[in-house]
């Protein structure tokens, strides 16, 4: 009795309709937009590397104002690739999803294996141009 009980009250999964062709693509590149400035990446390896980092820690690490590295951070955070907690007076970030880390390092090694070509690409400029 328990087991038929449990089998007809278990509620189905819910998946998310998913976006048109267009518009998926247009995600796709919104993501990557996200990892595309230099501090943003250097944050999100930091953080898969330590786990959680305080804000301050972060600055440090980035070696720019608190304010440009908040500005990151939230981006990241918008995006849904870090998350942040209050604990007192101190906000800790971490990577929500650990497949960011592996991201990150595929990027690494496919940018050192074509760091020639990469380099002298003209057609796509550095961030914010």
């Amino acid at each position: 009795m328990l087991r038929s009980m449990t089998r007809s009250t278990s509620l189905p999964v819910l998946t998310p309709p998913a976006p048109a062709a267009g518009a998926a693509l247009e995600l796709v590149a919104k993501f990557f937009r996200a990892l595309g400035d230099p501090t943003r990446l250097d944050l999100l390896e930091f953080l898969v590397e330590h786990g959680e980092a305080t804000g301050s820690e972060c600055v440090q690490r980035a070696g720019l104002s608190q304010g440009r590295v908040s500005a990151h951070l939230a981006c990241l955070v918008s995006c849904g690739l870090v998350t942040m907690r209050r604990q007192g007076r101190y906000a800790y970030y971490r990577v929500i999803d650990k497949r960011v880390g592996g991201l990150v390092a595929v990027g690494t090694d496919m940018t050192a294996e074509h760091a020639l070509s990469i380099a002298a690409c003209l057609r796509v400029g550095p961030p914010g141009s």
